[in-house]
């Protein structure tokens, strides 16, 4: 048990919980909501940073896969199908972290549209609801974009240019004969079940590897082109990532 004198220093070296001050004034009002935006500009521009690693990443997998299966006619052609896993898996890195930055994103957009704009050039139409969604947001924070539109984008902005140079590099690999011996004898193919042949990987047969090569890029190329509606700003070609 404390004596009193103790209880009193404990409540002496306390610290006080105080109610949060709300900005009174209008200037206080301005500096709240100026150093906020900052604050989430600063936050955007870290998940930015980081999708662009991501896609850093996967442009560095493509030369490397590309080197190593491109330097000599007797590479396997295995070594490009594992790179479209790689990049795939890199799609749906960066598809998760897009996701995080157009929530924060949309944030900022939101007071550079009804504030700062209003500001500079006043626009009929701006009601005061966009405070009311903003609070809202950061009470319950949810994400804007869903996974297959975070893919999609993705893909229609660098990835389906990857993957486009991989499938091309594939081609290329799977329509010359494989010389294990000598690789200066290396030959176009001249049927299709040469063709077949060159695509097997082990026990796996080449029809299996053309098709699932196939249905993969059919994904990709479905995924890239579907726009899903109600896009906002994105769905007007005005600046986005």
């Amino acid at each position: 048990m404390l004596s009193k004198t103790d209880q009193s220093t404990v409540q002496v070296l306390r610290p006080t919980i105080a109610a949060p001050v709300f900005p009174s004034t209008s200037t206080e009002f301005i500096t709240v909501l100026a150093h906020y935006h900052r604050a989430e500009i600063a936050r955007m521009a870290g998940w930015r940073d980081r999708i662009d690693r991501t896609t850093n990443w996967a442009i560095t997998v493509v030369a490397a896969m590309l080197s190593v299966s491109l330097s000599t006619p007797t590479a396997h052609h295995g070594v490009l199908l594992f790179a479209m896993v790689l990049v795939l898996l890199l799609l749906v890195i960066e598809a998760r972290r897009y996701r995080f930055f157009d929530v924060y994103r949309n944030r900022v957009r939101r007071m550079e549209r009804n504030y700062f704009a209003q500001i500079f050039a006043a626009e009929e139409g701006t009601t005061d609801d966009w405070i009311l969604k903003l609070g809202d947001d950061l009470r319950r924070p949810m994400f804007l974009t869903s996974t297959s539109q975070a893919l999609s984008r993705r893909l229609r902005r660098n990835y389906c240019w990857l993957f486009l140079i991989l499938l091309f590099a594939w081609l290329v690999k799977t329509t010359f004969i494989r010389m294990q011996e000598n690789a200066a004898e290396a030959h176009l193919v001249g049927s299709v079940g040469e063709w077949v042949r060159n695509a097997a990987i082990g026990p796996v047969p080449g029809w299996a590897v053309i098709l699932a090569v196939t249905l993969f890029y059919a994904w990709i190329l479905y995924a890239s082109l579907h726009r899903p509606k109600g896009e906002g700003e994105l769905a007007f070609g005005n600046v986005h990532v």
